[in-house]
């Protein structure tokens, strides 16, 4: 056959290797997409269509800082339990605080307890400040935390408290003179969110630390705790690429090296702090002297009970911000409540100054029973989330039922706080800031309106092995502070109509972007 001889009809040329990747890469996330949808072990749980196709609407919706708000939306629609990506669920009802984050038992021949562990996509430490050494929040593995929790846990108990009253009267009292201060000095207005911020960095400086942050002294931001609050969000910017490994690669990549060297520089305040702390010869009844107890003590048992100095390091660079941001965050939304409901207001002055001759007179014990503080204190949390929405944790590897509804091994499981607290099924007048809810008599008394009130879905420190360490120290905190200022103080919301704060048009990065609530502060004419 010569050169121009036609080709052999019957000969077929085979497709290249470059139209069969070709192919490959159209028809993959295709038939991902038609499988997550359709043949998917949670097919038959309801969502919207495109969040059950792709985790993509979940990333962005993160991203934007409405994910609450969305959940919000999307339980209202579709009940509570929700398929807000290919693989994860969000639920909002009660009864999942004790399905998923107590222990539970699973298989009766070998009565084996499973738990939930937490999702490493969210949970697994990454490359920041502190390397990629789990602290007592990102432990995965249960014999890890409970290790790490036994060795700090005697800072934060009832018994701990008492004597560590000082350091925060010390800077609650500061914030009353800070405030009044402000009050005398300008006309205008006041915005209390930064004065809370202060005081609660402030109080756990001290009590981490040895030493204060000085915002209170300074009465502005220490530029590492300023440093500390836009951090949030890059982690989640951060941790959303995890469920695409290359995309994550490659943004690790393009850090700037600026960023870099901002995250060396926290790792450096929080190791120098750390070892100053350690170098004191003076006993202080802190939430470091359990650690250094634990070092003297060295070994307990052929188990290793002291925190390596890396763990140390991860811990308070962790406690810093959980410590101090949460607590923050209730009192601002507590007293945003306050000046929108001058009744309510009124009642709690009436209580706390008909209880107290002289602000000396006010201390934790004699806060803790009172009724109405605690009630308009409860109510502050449960319209006022500080972590509106928990994290995922993951079915064990058998599944699970969880409200009733059977997960599959390895199902991400958010918890959404906000919806619970909000939802007008489990609430009488849900969205109303009513402190008479938490009245011993609503408990009791079949006729009151919140006799009905689904109090068991309201945990605002979580509960299990991984309920919030620091809650009586938040506590403490909540009542000080509100006690003092309320005692010294009349709270009215500003004239401004713009100036206003609507706690549901917040964004939240894991935590809450906390927006100024501005009033006008009067110091309290006394006879």
């Amino acid at each position: 056959m010569d050169a121009t001889s036609p080709p052999d009809v019957g000969v077929q040329k085979r497709p290249s290797i470059a139209i069969i990747l070709l192919f490959i890469i159209i028809a993959y996330p295709v038939l991902k997409v038609l499988y997550n949808v359709y043949f998917h072990p949670l097919s038959k749980i309801r969502g919207p269509l495109l969040h059950s196709a792709s985790r993509i609407p979940y990333v962005l919706s993160l991203l934007k800082g409405w994910s609450v708000q969305d959940f919000q939306k999307l339980h209202q629609r579709y009940g509570p339990i929700v398929r807000v990506a290919p693989n994860e669920v969000s639920i909002a009802q009660p009864e999942v605080w004790n399905d998923v984050f107590q222990l539970r038992q699973y298989n009766e021949a070998v009565r084996h307890h499973h738990e939930f562990l937490k999702d490493p996509v969210w949970w697994q430490p990454h490359a920041s400040a502190t390397g990629r050494v789990a602290n007592i929040l990102t432990a995965i593995d249960p014999e890890h935390h409970a290790r790490l929790r036994k060795v700090i846990a005697p800072a934060f108990t009832s018994r701990a408290l008492k004597a560590q009253e000082s350091f925060a009267q010390r800077y609650v009292n500061l914030l009353v003179e800070r405030v009044r201060e402000a009050a005398i000095a300008s006309e205008d207005e006041i915005d209390m969110k930064d004065w809370f911020i202060f005081t609660t960095f402030d109080i756990f400086g001290d009590l981490g630390f040895g030493e204060s942050f000085n915002c209170l002294q300074d009465s502005r931001y220490h530029p590492w705790v300023a440093r500390i609050f836009g951090s949030v969000k890059a982690v989640v910017w951060v941790v959303s690429t995890r469920y695409w490994p290359a995309l994550h690669s490659l943004l690790l990549m393009c850090i700037p090296p600026s960023i870099q060297e901002m995250a060396n520089e926290h790792r450096r305040q929080i190791e120098d702090k750390v070892r100053r702390r350690m170098n004191y010869e003076v006993e202080r009844p802190d939430v470091f002297s359990p650690l250094m107890t634990a070092r003297r003590d060295g070994k307990s048992n052929n188990k290793l009970v002291a925190m390596t100095m890396d763990e140390i390091d991860a811990l308070f660079s962790s406690l810093v911000n959980a410590a101090s941001e949460t607590t923050a965050t209730t009192l601002t939304g507590t007293l945003n409540c306050l000046v929108q409901n001058p009744s309510i207001r009124n009642i709690l002055a009436t209580e706390i100054r008909g209880t107290f001759d002289d602000q000396s007179e006010i201390n934790i014990d004699a806060l803790r029973d009172l009724p109405y503080l605690n009630q308009v204190l409860k109510e502050g949390l449960r319209l006022c989330t500080p972590v509106p929405w928990v994290l995922p944790r993951q079915t064990p590897p058998e599944g699970a039922i969880v409200c009733g509804t059977f997960l599959p091994g390895g199902t991400s499981i958010s918890t959404q706080a906000y919806t619970m607290n909000r939802n007008p099924e489990y609430w009488h007048d849900a969205e109303s800031f009513l402190p008479e809810r938490w009245a011993p008599e609503a408990l009791t008394d079949k006729d009151s309106p919140f006799y009905k009130d689904r109090r068991d879905g309201f945990q605002p420190f979580l509960v299990g092995s991984r309920a919030c360490l620091g809650q009586h120290l938040a506590w403490a905190e909540l009542w000080l502070i509100t006690a003092k200022l309320i005692w010294n103080f009349d709270f009215e919301q500003s004239k401004d109509p713009e100036r206003r704060l609507k706690w549901e048009t917040q964004k939240t990065f894991m935590l809450v972007e906390t927006q100024p609530v501005w009033v006008k502060v009067r110091p309290r004419a006394l006879a």
